[in-house]
């Protein structure tokens, strides 16, 4: 158990003697406000206010609420580490510096996380937070008891002869002695007046570190040897050796020099960013512009890979050939590449088959992704890249062990990443609409709020997460957007809402060109673009998209099932120019072909009714890796494999299609790569999520209910006295009596049958009711519990004196 649950004095008569007994006398507003500003401490419910105070003071749970404190914050928690416990508020604020308006909501705030408690007149720190603190709080050496407690009985007599003090019978006395007058700053200051030259000396460890190296430090000088400063300095203990080689400035020195303060300089507000004002609607066309631009480019990489996407590494993730292919793909630099790779992940729109040679392809949800609209499909991505703890912008570097962070892999992960991206955009949110601050700002902003926790990240990371956001759409020109906004605030919906006006309506046509390209000026609606994408290549993308017709791409389409003439009416009905001849002859040439060589399985054959173009095939030299031989005039055997014959035979330009066992023509779907149905990839473990309100509710009841308990049995009250007979009441009676304990917070007897059919009697505290079951905190082991309705006999009140001594 946690010092911080022994019995300790608190310095003030009827005061607390211990931070569970402070706990116990908090309101229920004050133990919500308490686990809403320490989710871990919630998880699971604390039995009981020992439990909870021991939890509160575990070293994890401590670090964790100091990365949450601000800057000025934790300049307090130095100059409260600094003063002993039982230290009055007046204490405090004569360390942190005269007339600080902002103190006293500081010091409110650590006692709301349990950092400080106590009364004013006789406050604490949290044991743990002085650990935490180190030797050295705010540059500050060790107070000089400390500092003194190795030293030999003879040194001590002779540092007091050295200040004039008279001597003492023993090394305690000694010590005590000196530190009275080392308390005295007025003492301190008329000593050092004396010192030769040792404002210099002190100078360097007056603000820390406070520490030095100084040869023969151990080394016993008598004040009327020393021949240097720093020997007059040790000869009266306003220096003290800590080593052979080390002196240490005692921490009243320090403070005394400082001035009575321990911070040189105080921060006790964010530093002002510069901010410009720009039009919001300008804000909003710009984001509008980049979340369009967005998911188009999510949906080109994944079609793409439609086709066959990249092999996953042995490790885990994708190549960096594959990461470049990617980008050349987008035409995108390959950092925004990986971006958009990760987010592609993250959505669960991509991920590995699972086959014995895995490759990345798009999963089952991208095909329902990609039918809604493209506000929707926005509004999932980024609603994703905010939670996400995936950090695209680790691609390409290397980790601890050397090893290249590849896209997609396990090395991506940071946790602090969705505290980072909330933090910064929270900032822009809390600006009027239209306003940038720049990235310095910003990031010293975050410094500020979050010091611990900045220091850890790199800036790299900050200035990354505005890049994305400005990419993805979230932001535009710098400054929060209208969607950007709802997003913030976790309303998916809205956002998508406002995003949608602002979007570049689909269109259901192109312009057909002579030289074999379509123009899409703008954005195609969800259909048209599906076929073209079977039908075309796409060979340049910006305000308008232009698709290449080809051999190729034609043959594509008519492997997925198409015809000529449905190519022809797609032509015909959505082009906004006449078709070109020369298309008409390119998709009549291909279809006349294709399909006259039919390909199964041998290992391979082929099958055609045209007995010269197998003869011709045959006779080709080019195809001679494929050892084909003649079966019949329309059949030929290969020794090759059908995928492999299929290959072939189109780079040699011919047109054939696979057929099946039965004969059948196979038909390729554009969307037959696609991986088995897989769940979102997890979210590695960070910060536990903020309690809602019911749960801080019921999580104060149970604590408060099962700490009478735990003190009944304390104050050897016993057992909490069950009725004489098992409660029974009628199904109706149980649920309105429930119901009703429920409504008011207060323990009721159950009677409850166990699985093996035995019946006992137990404490609970209703917390909810739903679907046939209730949960409820039992007392008698402090734990919250979920009954089935139909196993509860009957329902009966506790009496005073059942649940408390």
């Amino acid at each position: 158990m946690s010092t911080e649950t022994a019995a300790e004095t608190a310095g003030s008569p009827g005061g607390p003697r211990t931070l569970a007994e402070d706990l116990r006398r908090r309101s229920d507003d004050e133990l919500g406000a308490l686990l809403r500003a320490r989710p871990d401490l919630v998880t699971p419910v604390p039995v009981d206010f020992t439990q909870l105070a021991t939890r509160a003071t575990t070293r994890a749970s401590v670090s964790r609420a100091l990365e949450r404190l601000d800057r000025f914050a934790l300049q307090v928690v130095d100059a409260a580490v600094v003063l002993p416990d039982g230290f009055r508020f007046a204490d405090l604020a004569a360390l942190v510096g005269p007339e600080v308006p902002q103190l006293p909501g500081a010091v409110a705030e650590l006692r709301t996380r349990a950092l400080l408690w106590g009364p004013e007149d006789a406050l604490r720190v949290v044991r743990t937070v002085r650990d935490l603190a180190g030797a050295a709080p705010a540059g500050l050496g060790p107070a000089l008891a400390s500092a003194l407690s190795a030293t030999g009985p003879a040194r001590l007599q002779e540092l007091l002869s050295a200040l004039g003090l008279p001597p003492t019978p023993d090394a305690v006395t000694a010590i005590a002695e000196i530190g009275a007058l080392f308390a005295d700053a007025d003492a301190v200051r008329a000593l050092l007046a004396e010192a030769p030259q040792a404002a210099e000396v002190l100078e360097k460890l007056v603000w820390g570190p406070p520490t030095g190296s100084v040869r023969g430090a151990d080394r016993p000088v008598r004040a009327d040897e020393a021949s240097s400063p720093v020997e007059w300095l040790l000869a009266r203990a306003l220096l003290v050796p800590a080593g052979p080689q080390t002196v240490v400035l005692p921490r009243e020195v320090a403070l005394t020099l400082r001035g009575g303060r321990v911070h040189r300089q105080l921060e006790p507000e964010p530093p002002g960013p510069a901010v410009t004002p720009r039009d919001p609607e300008l804000v909003d066309a710009a984001a509008a512009g980049a979340a369009f631009i967005a998911v188009r480019r999510i949906e080109d990489l994944l079609e793409a890979w439609s086709a066959g996407g990249p092999p996953v590494l042995r490790a885990g993730g994708l190549g960096m050939r594959d990461l470049k292919r990617a980008a050349v793909t987008l035409d995108v630099p390959e950092p925004e590449a990986a971006l958009w790779l990760e987010l592609a992940y993250a959505a669960g729109l991509a991920a590995g088959d699972g086959e014995a040679d895995e490759r990345w392809l798009p999963t089952p949800a991208y095909d329902t992704w990609r039918a809604r609209p493209t506000a929707e499909r926005w509004s999932v991505l980024a609603g994703v890249w905010l939670e996400t703890t995936r950090v695209p912008g680790l691609v390409g570097t290397r980790d601890d062990k050397d090893r290249p962070v590849n896209a997609l892999g396990p090395g991506v992960d940071r946790t602090a990443a969705p505290d980072v991206r909330h933090a910064l955009l929270g900032r822009l949110a809390g600006l009027a609409p239209g306003s940038t601050v720049p990235a310095a700002d910003l990031l010293a902003d975050l410094a500020w709020h979050r010091p611990v926790r900045t220091a850890r990240l790199r800036s790299e990371l900050a200035d990354r997460t505005l890049v994305e956001a400005e990419l993805l759409g979230v932001t535009g020109r710098g400054a929060l957007s209208a969607a950007g906004r709802a997003l913030l605030g976790g309303d998916l919906p809205r956002a998508a809402v406002l995003l949608e006006p602002l979007l570049p309506t689909p269109l259901d046509h192109v312009l057909l060109q002579a030289d074999l390209t379509a123009v899409a000026p703008g954005p195609l609606v969800v259909e048209l673009a599906q076929e073209l994408h079977m039908a075309a290549d796409v060979e340049s993308t910006g305000g308008a998209t232009v698709y290449r017709f080809s051999e190729p791409s034609i043959r594509r389409a008519l492997d997925s099932g198409r015809t000529a003439a449905d190519l022809h009416r797609l032509f015909a009905t959505h082009s906004r120019t006449p078709v070109p001849q020369p298309l008409t002859y390119l998709v009549d040439d291909v279809a006349r072909r294709h399909g006259r060589l039919r390909v199964g399985a041998a290992s391979a054959y082929l099958r055609c009714d045209d007995e010269a173009l197998l003869g011709e095939l045959l006779a080709d030299r080019r195809a001679h890796g494929l050892r084909m031989r003649r079966l019949a005039p329309t059949v030929v055997a290969a020794e090759a494999a059908p995928d492999a014959v299929l290959s072939m035979l189109r780079q040699l330009g011919y047109a054939p299609m696979a057929e099946s066992a039965t004969g059948d023509v196979v038909v390729t779907r554009p969307d037959a790569l696609r991986t088995p149905p897989r769940s979102l990839p997890p979210r590695v473990a960070g910060e536990p999520p903020a309690p809602g309100g019911t749960l801080v509710a019921a999580a104060v009841t149970a604590i408060r209910a099962g700490d009478r308990t735990t003190a009944g049995r304390g104050r050897g009250a016993g057992d909490a006295e069950a009725p004489a007979e098992l409660p029974r009441t009628s199904a109706a009676e149980t649920l309105l009596a429930l119901q009703s304990a429920q409504a008011e917070r207060r323990p009721v007897w159950i009677g409850y049958v166990t699985r093996e059919g035995r019946a006992t009697q137990r404490i609970i505290v209703p917390l909810g009711l739903e679907g046939g079951f209730v949960t409820a905190q039992e007392q008698a082991v402090g734990e919250l519990h979920t009954y089935p309705l139909h196993r509860i006999t009957g329902v009966a009140p506790v009496e005073p004196g059942d649940d408390e001594a």
